[in-house]
């Protein structure tokens, strides 16, 4: 990920950790994909406790999971981000400015 937007030039990382919440986030979508996955499952194939149907969703789930991961984590990130860096209309005219809580020597030390 860039250390700062190439079209505005805010900078990413607010502050040391800053995207350690986007797991909440990540988590949020992740259950959102489950329970789409199993309404869709339970209207076009059917749920039922006297054949494999529920495990078969849990492997296909799991499968589609790993296939959405990259997606899911790149939008935990921007929704984060939208929770605190709010849009300019003058953007274009007014810089960003630097945050006040980084520190370059802790950049990228997890």
């Amino acid at each position: 990920m860039p250390e700062n937007c190439p079209v505005c030039g805010q900078q990413y990382e607010i502050e040391v950790g800053f995207f350690y919440g986007t797991g909440f986030v990540s988590y949020a979508l992740s259950v959102i994909v489950c329970v789409a996955s199993f309404i869709a499952w339970k209207v076009l194939i059917g749920m039922s406790l006297h054949d494999n149907r529920l495990f078969w969703w849990m492997g296909a789930n799991g499968v589609l999971l790993l296939a959405l991961q990259p997606i899911l984590m790149r939008m935990s990130r921007a929704i984060w981000l939208y929770f605190f860096v709010y849009y300019d209309p003058q953007w274009a005219d007014l810089r960003p400015r630097s945050p006040e809580r980084t520190n370059p020597s802790l950049k990228n030390d997890w």
